[in-house]
């Protein structure tokens, strides 16, 4: 089950989820920016009661742009990360969904179906990667 995340005290787990895809000093203030920001949204995936997933993303009119997606370690490699995005696909009618990652996460977005596109060393020492999931309609309509 997937949740909407918008509680101005943030849950422990939340925020442990958060660090893995942020820096542990960034963490209380990309949570913030959810609960704040009109075009931004946190999402958590539940299981036995518990948030071991978190989606965090940009609404701009059809657009969408993942900002964080985690999962707790010892339940990756389950699709939980895919059924975070299916889900955002189904509830919204996003013509195309935006991500910027690195090696470690090319992979995840490739095997989902995202166009990658190498953004070049953005930091010393670390290449980064435009990740771009066009929506069935949209893709049929581009061709």
């Amino acid at each position: 089950m997937i949740i909407e995340i918008n509680s101005t005290f943030p849950d422990p787990h939340v925020k442990r989820l958060l660090s893995y895809a942020t820096s542990i000093s960034k963490v209380d203030m990309v949570y913030d920016g959810y609960i704040q920001a009109l075009n931004q949204q946190l999402f958590g995936f539940m299981k036995e009661g518990n948030i071991i997933g978190c989606i965090g993303v940009e609404i701009n009119l059809s657009r969408c742009e993942i900002k964080h997606i985690a999962v707790c370690p010892k339940e990756r490699g389950y699709g939980i990360g895919s059924k975070m995005i299916n889900f955002l696909l189904e509830r919204y009618s996003f013509t195309s969904i935006l991500a910027e990652t690195d090696i470690d996460a090319v992979e995840f977005y490739r095997n989902f179906g995202f166009k990658i596109t190498s953004l070049g060393e953005k930091y010393p020492g670390v290449e980064r990667f435009q990740c771009e999931y066009k929506n069935y309609i949209t893709r049929i309509r581009d061709k």
